[in-house]
């Protein structure tokens, strides 16, 4: 869950435009869920919510075209939360708080920043607040659910290294996924419809990882839709002859499987158990503008913020020490260190990190809301590959959560009484 808000949602927000207020409009019924409302402002509130994730210009023709996909997702998730609610999950204001702070955090942003973000694309911040609820309910109540499910005997993990150490050579493939359920033939063809639409939107720029955590169906939308390293075998036979024909990067079409319909991605393919990787332990300190840069015409503050970039640059030797002189300049924003992989970057920024020595700053890198300074705290090979307990835990645990909440999610549709108005 941290992972698809925390690290999808708001990392196109920033560099987004500011947008014009919402178009004012009557509080009409869009639909009911088993007698609760939902209006026409919580559907204009998360289509701007979704554009602004996803990258989408927020003119009239963008959000018409996804108010399809937001309706649906509000009916779900407003079963979800009714489910939450009747088996009495708590979700306090403070895991609402601490989400929008790691939000703020993983991002840069200051304390208050999101709300201030939100407010310049003309979206209300009680939207984001509907979403963290929904996601922290359901989440919290699929894994009291799985009850001893929840503990993955040992035996079932060395069986799942042995199979990896057996499959040695064999191609492995990195997959994320949109899904979208089908609990009765008579709702195939809208699913199907819903299904293109999104693709749509993908192949216009949107993000993968934002439109799953918007409108994916499966438990994996908590993490983007990322379904980590797949080997031949682990997919529905669907998907995977789809999978092994795709060059990294693509997305699929439609595919239909037991449950529904999918949209894949295929992220990256290796060999298993082989997977030499450069990682890195990178800090970032931002200098935000007070007004998107115009370089021809750049504000005294901005010429300001450069120029103390410039000089924590050329002083500062360590990521404390980066962190430190940020600080006492004033003004900066200090990101945690976080550790990426150097191959998976952007070839512009796999220039800049390649050579970069540990210890030292780049040069002050200039973007239209501020100026940035990154440093490599360390630097480290490993084969990302190599069979790990820990991590085949983790797999085999979200192969449950996955499989429950899919059916305590087809069980919640089939009773639910909706009623859609025009």
């Amino acid at each position: 869950m941290r992972r698809a808000l925390a690290l999808i949602l708001l990392a196109v927000l920033a560099a987004v435009p500011a947008a014009p207020p919402a178009r004012a409009q009557s509080a009409g019924i869009v639909a009911v869920v088993n007698g609760d409302v939902i209006t026409t402002f919580d559907v204009e509130a998360r289509r701007r919510l979704f554009a602004a994730t996803a990258g989408l210009p927020m003119t009239p023709e963008v959000l018409d075209r996804i108010t399809p996909q937001v309706r649906r997702l509000l009916v779900d998730e407003r079963l979800r939360l009714q489910e939450v609610q009747r088996r009495r999950i708590l979700v306090t204001d403070g895991e609402i708080a601490a989400a929008v702070g790691r939000i703020e955090q993983q991002n840069n942003m200051s304390p208050g920043g999101l709300r201030a973000s939100l407010a310049r694309q003309g979206i209300d911040i009680r939207a984001l607040y509907g979403q963290l609820r929904a996601t922290i309910g359901w989440s919290k109540l699929v894994r009291a659910e799985l009850g001893a499910q929840a503990e993955v005997h040992p035996e079932l993990v060395r069986e799942r290294l042995r199979a990896l150490e057996a499959a040695t050579g064999q191609p492995e493939f990195l997959v994320a996924e949109v899904f979208i359920a089908v609990d009765d033939p008579r709702q195939e063809p809208e699913a199907e419809r819903t299904a293109a639409d999104l693709i749509e939107q993908l192949r216009r720029g949107a993000p993968f990882a934002a439109v799953a955590a918007q409108f994916s169906q499966a438990q994996s939308a908590e993490q983007g839709g990322d379904l980590g390293w797949i080997r031949l075998g682990q997919l529905e036979p669907e998907v995977e002859a789809v999978v092994t024909q795709m060059p990294p990067g693509a997305v699929s079409t439609p595919i239909r499987t037991a449950g529904g319909f999918s949209i894949v991605t295929l992220r990256a393919r290796r060999e298993v158990g082989r997977d030499m990787a450069t990682l890195l332990t990178l800090r970032q300190v931002v200098f935000p503008f007070d007004a998107p840069l115009d370089p021809q015409r750049p504000t005294p503050q901005q010429i300001r913020q450069v120029e103390t970039a410039g000089r924590v640059s050329d002083s500062a030797r360590g990521c404390d020490a980066l962190a430190q002189a940020a600080r006492a300049a004033g003004g900066a924003q200090v990101g945690e260190p976080v550790e990426i992989r150097l191959e998976t970057q952007t070839p512009q920024l796999r220039q800049i990190l390649g050579g970069l020595a540990a210890g030292r700053a780049t040069q002050p890198l200039i973007a239209p809301d501020g100026v940035a300074l990154m440093m490599v705290c360390a630097r480290r090979t490993e084969n990302l590959a190599a069979p790990n307990p820990e991590a085949i835990t983790e797999t085999i645990l979200r192969e449950r959560v996955d499989l429950l909440s899919r059916q305590m999610m087809r069980d919640l549709r089939r009773r639910a009484e909706i009623d859609f108005r025009a």
